[in-house]
């Protein structure tokens, strides 16, 4: 073993403690910020709990900033080589956009996260308010936390990272949608009513489906970057998966763009099409991806199955289109993140190359040593 390879767990373990000290200054700068701003808004005032004006509104605003800035500086940290990640994601070009795009999407898991919670708090503590001081300190508190998590949530992210941020992102905006709601029979219509009242839940369920449909056009390259391409039939194949993926993340996105009232028409057209489309990449993968396991292959078998079988109970009267649609989501969804959870594992970076087979006998000491070279060479 030579020196390089005995110092390498050393280096892990440098740079993993280098993640938890960045992940806590960075916590301590947005606690220390965040106080002092607090001081000067809370200043004389008692503070409700959850609404306008409010402790929760407060942090929910300074946590997405804290949330977005924290990812934004994860992944621009010099040590993280963006060739490696322009190799990860399969184009250099789309960098930014991914960054951008899974900022935005901590920031707003930060907002409707903090908005929740206080709504939930809200309607816990009926009345009560908070006095200025108390209320400097949990603010400060919640935006550090806040930059601690996303920072370590950028240092580590991966294909399976991601799924996690998308399952905690699609779970808090719609249940912050469902407890702002104004209108609580809004079960009664459909889905899609949490995108035309006029207060925080219209915010919530539109703001979700457009930054949903982001990550998952973020998705069809990260998510893919692994899947094999080796061969020109190889990149044909991941050339599809990612654009069926792309326009599941497009249409996505369009749903909550174009909220049911007034662009009915338009809605319904963008909600179908991504039901489409997904149905396409779930009946089109055991060609696309032929080494992904064959019972994840069969579950989306099953998963189209049942959004049709529910289709057909609506058509006939049996169950209401939120019942379908909340079904149908949870289906698509969950197919998309263990999709995630199946690709291949990205290899490590400097990982050792295979031993060198042994030399046939009576092979000579040259073509041995040229041999030797050879694997040098390619290592």
């Amino acid at each position: 073993m030579s020196p390089s390879d005995e110092l390498k767990p050393a280096v892990a373990k440098r740079w993993h403690l280098d993640d938890e000290s960045f992940a806590l200054t960075l916590a301590a700068l947005a606690f220390g910020l965040a106080a002092f701003v607090a001081v000067f808004v809370f200043w004389g005032r008692e503070l409700p709990i959850g609404g306008r004006r409010s402790l929760g509104e407060f942090i929910a605003i300074l946590a997405a900033v804290a949330a977005a800035v924290a990812y934004a500086v994860s992944r621009l940290l010099p040590r993280r080589s963006a060739e490696h990640h322009a190799a990860a994601t399969g184009d250099a070009r789309y960098r930014w956009f991914d960054l951008v795009a899974l900022s935005v999407a901590h920031g707003v898991v930060a907002l409707l996260g903090w908005i929740g919670l206080a709504t939930v708090m809200e309607y816990s503590f009926r009345g009560a308010t908070v006095y200025a001081s108390p209320a400097v300190v949990i603010a400060a508190a919640c935006c550090g936390l806040t930059a601690y998590v996303s920072f370590l949530s950028g240092s580590s992210i991966s294909p399976r990272q991601l799924s996690i941020v998308l399952m905690i992102f699609l779970v808090v905006g719609m249940v912050t949608a469902m407890l702002s709601s104004s209108d609580p029979q809004w079960w009664e219509k459909n889905l899609s009513a949490l995108g035309i009242t006029h207060d925080l839940s219209s915010l919530a369920f539109n703001l979700t489906l457009i930054v949903s449909g982001v990550i998952v056009t973020t998705i069809a390259r990260v998510g893919t970057a692994t899947l094999p391409h080796g061969t020109a039939t190889e990149r044909r194949r991941r050339a599809w998966v990612r654009s069926l993926f792309v326009l599941l993340g497009v249409l996505l996105a369009c749903v909550g763009i174009f909220p049911v009232s007034p662009y009915l028409l338009l809605h319904n057209t963008v909600a179908t099409g991504m039901t489409v489309a997904y149905a396409v990449l779930v009946i089109g993968l055991p060609w696309l991806v032929p080494s992904m396991p064959r019972l994840f292959i069969a579950l989306g078998f099953v998963y189209v199955a049942g959004i049709v079988a529910l289709a057909v109970l609506f058509a006939v009267g049996i169950y209401n289109l939120t019942a379908v649609e909340l079904v149908a989501a949870v289906m698509i969804f969950s197919w998309i993140i263990l999709f995630l959870r199946n690709v291949p594992a990205p290899a490590e970076p400097g990982a050792s190359a295979a031993p060198a087979a042994p030399a046939a006998p009576g092979a000579s000491a040259d073509s041995g040593a040229q041999a030797a070279r050879v694997v040098q060479a390619g290592a």
